[in-house]
């Protein structure tokens, strides 16, 4: 969440960097600040008549130990609307101050002076690229035929347990599934995530604070009865570990890993892109998450972009990294970093992490801040990566190591699988 002061102090800026983002509602800042100058107004009005209030008050009862009854009670008469002023102007303020909360959620993040204009996919930066196409055996299979031909992924009956998007892995399937879980957390803890176990379902609060509530596409999962969601990222119970929380500024930065399930409903996705493990509504993570100083948080993008590419390269695939546009980042981010991996068997990339730096919009919203030497308390700021999402590392492996005899397991998985071939 964008903070009132910066919107005010600096509409002009906010307004372009807005605008990179192809944001269709640029009124909003307007109302804002409007909402904004009348809030300050009637604060000021509140904090004055609060004092005279608490002036008199204390003036009657100086009087009234004097003895001065008749005194107490002409000041009494005279300050009698006080009380009503006090409450209509406290009620008028909180009213601003819900319209203000209001307006305010609906502006996105900022972006980052790196990041370009564009409107969809394809104006995103292409940053780097590494490696090469794996070369395949002639006939070579996507992975959902693979899948079906080993008997390690069941889509069909996932359906009839639950429905579309709810895949059953079996057998050497869901060791891989194990093994890459394993692989990923123990790399991440080398590297100096602390790991933890988080809760799968978040109140709404937490959805708020890492920007997932308000829920304006339909993409979480709620359980009504409780008012609880289904996680869509390990990033909102691990992030929330430090809402309303003042962090020593020798403690940053913060760096927590976990492994969890995900949900997510992915309304409006079908077609042939979305086939077999490209986008499920169950899947498994495992995130990164830092907190840091804001002065550090960019080169700490840059040293999660480098660590995500780390395991694509350990685990040999070829992939690139995309800087995204304003047009296609999420809604909390002030810049992204895409890795795709290149399926050699459908011909097309396939995302499998992003890493981004929110800045200060989710500490905003979750008050997590940090005590420097001076004394005074101000935002962090909060970073994560998949790192990395299981269902397309799963179909990029099954899909660039297969040979005429099977699929051969990445060298670096064979100590986790306990087999170094699926046929």
């Amino acid at each position: 969440m964008l903070q009132v002061n910066y919107i005010r102090e600096n509409r002009e800026k906010v307004l372009e960097r807005l605008s990179v983002r192809n944001f269709k509602q640029p009124e909003l800042v307007d109302e804002i600040i409007k909402i904004d100058e009348e809030r300050r107004s009637t604060q000021t009005s509140l904090d004055s008549i609060s004092a005279e209030a608490n002036a008199a008050a204390k003036q009657i009862g100086d009087l009234m130990r004097a003895g001065k009854k008749e005194e107490a009670e002409a000041i009494k008469a005279q300050t009698a609307s006080h009380k009503e002023n006090i409450k209509n102007l406290g009620d008028k303020l909180n009213e601003l101050e819900t319209a203000q909360h209001n307006l305010i959620v609906q502006l996105p993040n900022l972006p980052y002076h790196l990041v370009k204009q564009g409107s969809t996919a394809e104006d995103n930066e292409i940053v780097l690229t590494h490696g090469e196409p794996a070369k395949l055996p002639s006939k070579a299979l996507p992975h959902w035929e693979l899948a079906a031909k080993y008997d390690i992924i069941d889509f069909e009956l996932g359906v009839k347990i639950t429905g579309a998007g709810f895949p059953v892995y079996k057998g050497k399937g869901a060791r891989l599934q194990r093994a890459l879980i394993n692989f990923f957390l123990d790399h991440a803890t080398a590297a100096g995530y602390k790991e933890m176990q988080v809760p799968h379902l978040v109140n709404a609060a937490s959805g708020f604070g890492t920007g997932q509530l308000p829920d304006k596409e339909g993409q979480m999962y709620h359980s009504t009865v409780d008012d609880l969601y289904l996680i869509p990222t390990a990033e909102v119970p691990v992030t929330n570990l430090y809402r309303d929380v003042i962090i020593k500024e020798e403690d940053l930065p913060i760096k927590n890993t976990a492994y969890t399930p995900c949900f997510r409903r992915e309304a409006g996705s079908y077609g042939a892109h979305v086939r077999g493990l490209n986008r499920l509504h169950q899947f498994d993570k495992v995130e990164v998450v830092q907190i840091t100083h804001p002065d550090q948080s960019y080169e700490t993008l840059e040293d999660m972009s480098q660590y995500v590419q780390s395991l694509l390269q350990e685990l040999g695939l070829h992939y690139r990294v995309l800087r995204l546009c304003g047009g296609d980042m999420g809604f909390t981010s002030a810049m992204t970093y895409d890795m795709e991996v290149w399926s050699a068997a459908q011909e097309r990339w396939l995302e499998v992490s992003s890493v981004s730096n929110f800045e200060t919009y989710q500490t905003n919203r979750l008050k997590l801040r940090f005590k420097g030497k001076e004394g005074k308390a101000q935002l962090a700021h909060s970073l994560n990566g998949s790192a990395l999402a299981l269902p397309r590392i799963v179909a990029s492996i099954l899909e660039n190591y297969q040979t005429e005899n099977g699929i051969r397991i990445p060298e670096a998985l064979v100590k986790y699988t306990g087999f170094d071939m699926i046929d």
